[in-house]
């Protein structure tokens, strides 16, 4: 989760301090959810653009998982075009593709909802 300064972390609180208790889905995100929130702008404990970390692997360190991999991970992008663009390329780099459909290993999908002021 990658955002300019840290006031712009706007779930941070819902997935780190609710979502681990919800009745439904606790168990499930204790299990399998592995959030990393990242900021450019401001000392954090986790520093940088997203498509750097990507591209030097720290991110995956930094989650202790291995290095992505298109042959079995997937992606899901939102952001400003800049960061779509920059991110997009990490992935191309890495053997990622865009993909059309959900799910598919090796795919990234870009949520094309950005707004730009």
């Amino acid at each position: 989760h990658g955002v300019r300064e840290s006031q712009d972390l706007a779930y941070a609180d819902l997935i780190q301090r609710e979502l681990p208790h919800d009745e439904f889905l606790g168990d499930q995100v204790l299990r399998q959810l592995i959030y990393i929130p990242v900021v450019t702008r401001e000392a954090f404990a986790t520093r940088g653009r997203l498509p750097d970390l990507i591209a030097d692997g720290s991110l995956a360190r930094k989650a202790r998982l291995p290095a992505m991999d298109p042959t079995v991970d997937r992606a899901m992008i939102c952001g400003s075009p800049a960061m779509l663009r920059d991110t997009r390329a990490a992935l191309d780099r890495l053997g990622f593709m865009s993909s059309a459909g959900l799910g598919q290993p090796g795919g990234y999908v870009i949520e094309r909802a950005f707004v730009e002021r």
